[in-house]
């Protein structure tokens, strides 16, 4: 099993959409992180993880799953970095390969020191716009091969039985 586990802030800091989001928007520019990651999730099987520092929201330790991608604020005095490597440490096993997406470059050492593969935010964001670009090819030929409806419907309720089909309501 792959794990990825994303270092949130920082990531959000290297992607130039999300740095434009964040200044406008910042728990917008969390969402779409959740949100592309949710769809790397869904394209490479890969469990995915996001850990954001608990000091940009106050409050206590928050987990919850968004999509199917986990989603963790550190605790109040605990930042993303140690979370990271608490977590690289517990996952790891000799069925498992973890991965953690960073461009801090101590965190970077010290995962690899943990067993984990490092991945900067640049490669997933690479590797994300790959992912995009084949979701969209999947969808453009899925759309083209699809029967035509025999029951007439209006683009709106075409869009709410797609939405039901996905289970998003």
């Amino acid at each position: 099993m792959d794990i990825l586990i994303v270092d949130g802030y920082n990531v959000i800091g290297a992607w130039p959409e999300l740095r434009e989001l964040k200044n406008k928007d910042f728990s917008a520019a969390r969402d779409r992180l959740i949100e592309k990651m949710a769809e790397y999730q869904a394209y490479s099987g890969y469990r995915v993880i996001i850990v954001f520092d608990a000091h940009f929201v106050k409050g206590i330790e928050k987990k919850y799953k968004n999509y199917k991608v986990e989603v963790i604020f550190t605790r109040t005095n605990e930042t993303a970095d140690e979370r990271i490597e608490k977590l690289a440490i517990s996952l790891n096993n000799i069925k498992t390969q973890i991965h953690v997406a960073t461009s801090d470059f101590t965190e970077q050492w010290a995962i690899f020191g943990q067993g984990a593969l490092r991945k900067s935010s640049r490669e997933l964001l690479n590797e994300m716009n790959h992912v995009e670009s084949r979701i969209n090819k999947r969808v453009k030929k899925i759309q083209k091969e699809q029967p035509i409806s025999k029951i007439p419907l209006n683009k709106e309720v075409a869009e709410i039985f797609e939405k039901w089909r996905r289970g998003q309501q």
